[in-house]
């Protein structure tokens, strides 16, 4: 039998430790611990343990569990700015196929990353205070601020609404569908699935703005 088959995980967690990947081992055990706990259910020490440390290890890279679960948060938008480019094909889909496959490719983050997403959005982590965070926020606006441009380039620029208020608009109405289908899953008794409800929910909206017939 292999060895390395009966070492417990611990001791695969040590052996990344010694390799220098102590931040990196840090970073995805607070992502499981917060998926499990939520950002304020478990300490410093809890996170050393499932990375498999000793209690004192995380100070070396992070002053205290705000800085490591900012470490979450930035890890997670990096991955969201990259999911986001990845639906919309960098610009490259129809206006209207960008705009719905960015609100899918939200709600498909949200499932998929519940740790993330927590660290990211519901933290209480001060985005605009942390310039890495701030930047690649504004990454993944990027993405919904160009569909709404795009949306709204056939009509004369005095009717063109603002960009970055569509992008803010369509953002905050993914946020409300990711709590409506997420914990607790209120909205599990809806005779529709969550990408509908976003997708004829920003329909009409568009359809208010004059962006789409």
């Amino acid at each position: 039998m292999d060895t390395d088959a009966r070492e417990p995980p611990e001791a695969g967690r040590r052996k990344s430790y010694h390799h220098g990947n102590l931040r990196e081992a840090l970073v995805e055990a607070a992502r499981v611990l917060i998926e499990e706990k939520g950002p304020l259910g478990f300490t410093m020490a809890e996170a050393a343990r499932a990375a498999g440390v000793s209690p004192a290890a995380p100070y070396r890279h992070f002053a205290g569990r705000e800085e490591l679960i900012e470490a979450v948060a930035l890890q997670g938008f990096t991955l969201f700015a990259e999911q986001l480019e990845r639906a919309t094909e960098g610009g490259e889909r129809a206006p209207l196929a960008a705009f719905t496959a960015a609100g899918n490719a939200y709600l498909d983050f949200a499932r998929t990353y519940p740790g993330y997403y927590v660290a990211m959005f519901e933290s209480g982590v001060a985005i605009s205070a942390n310039a890495q965070l701030n930047r690649m926020a504004d990454r993944a606006m990027a993405v919904l601020r160009l569909s709404a441009e795009r949306l709204s380039a056939h009509l004369p620029p005095a009717k063109r609404p603002p960009a970055g208020m569509v992008a803010n608009h369509v953002w905050a109405f993914s946020h409300g569908v990711v709590e409506l289908f997420g914990r607790g899953r209120p909205g599990s008794r809806a005779p529709y699935s969550a990408e509908e409800m976003l997708e004829s929910g920003t329909a009409i909206y568009l359809r208010g703005l004059g962006l789409i017939p």
